[in-house]
């Protein structure tokens, strides 16, 4: 959709259906075209990654078998976490983009109440071998559901992050990785969003640049949105109500100016 401004890309792989606000209510994603904006310093703090989820493998790999049709020098890595099997790559921009499955909930392991993941090798050939059939490539999982499952972003430090992310917003912490990374979820999930160092550590706030524009938290209801709010508030942080969504929305910014919009369902 070369020349659009705004491109919602769907729950079921295709554009939104519909139009107007309805249609970005029901994207995943949505890309914007701002030919302003400039490729961010290297170590700024912003979009590290952002995930997807399939729901099963088959719809997964025959995902990988588009990439590797259609963009095929975009593969960066891929790795057996334990809770799920990933797959790295770069989009044009050179945005992080993952895409991944999740064994079942019962296959986790949590101690104390952090989760067991690991980075192991994850052969690509291998894993479309065993999961990649004839119906898929061709295109049978193409509208199977899949949504972000999770997203990484590049900060300065992890303590301030954790202080925000867990303190103030509310998240539970999940796993870490010393100083260089913490990962975070709500509702016992593996995580929600990590913050790491890998490409960032001592970076300040953001300057407006390419990549994240904004990350959307999506609460159950008016109550979880408000306490929220007053949290933040006695944390220190300026929130943003936004009065023409009936109260039902808050903006913020993390400590490195990174967007954040709550919206209660």
């Amino acid at each position: 959709m070369e020349g659009a401004r705004v491109v919602p890309v769907g729950r079921r792989g295709e554009p939104a259906r519909g139009g107007g606000r309805s249609q970005l209510r029901e994207a995943s994603i949505v890309l914007r075209r701002e030919p302003s904006l400039r490729h961010a310093a290297p170590g700024s703090a912003g979009h590290y990654h952002t995930a997807i989820l399939f729901e099963t493998p088959a719809a997964l790999a025959a995902a990988l078998y588009s990439v590797a049709r259609h963009a095929p020098g975009t593969f960066t890595g891929s790795a057996d976490h334990l809770v799920s099997q990933a797959f790295y790559f770069t989009d044009p921009e050179g945005n992080g983009i993952e895409l991944y499955w999740d064994r079942t909930r019962t296959e986790w392991s949590w101690v104390h109440g952090q989760v067991e993941m690991a980075t192991m090798y994850l052969d690509p050939n291998t894993f479309l071998g065993e999961h990649l059939t004839e119906e898929a490539a061709a295109g049978a999982t193409a509208q199977d559901a899949s949504s972000v499952g999770h997203v990484h972003l590049s900060v300065g430090d992890v303590a301030t992050a954790r202080a925000f992310f867990v303190g103030a917003l509310g998240f539970d912490e999940t796993a870490a990785l010393g100083n260089q990374a913490a990962f975070v979820s709500a509702g016992s999930y593996h995580h929600h969003m990590a913050m790491n160092v890998w490409n960032s550590r001592g970076a300040g706030p953001r300057m407006p640049a390419l990549g994240l524009g904004r990350v959307d938290l999506p609460l159950p209801d008016a109550d979880a949105l408000g306490a929220l709010g007053e949290r933040l508030r006695d944390h220190g942080f300026t929130v943003r109500d936004d009065a023409p969504a009936g109260g039902r929305t808050l903006g913020l910014d993390d400590p490195w100016t990174n967007r954040i919009r709550a919206t209660a369902s």
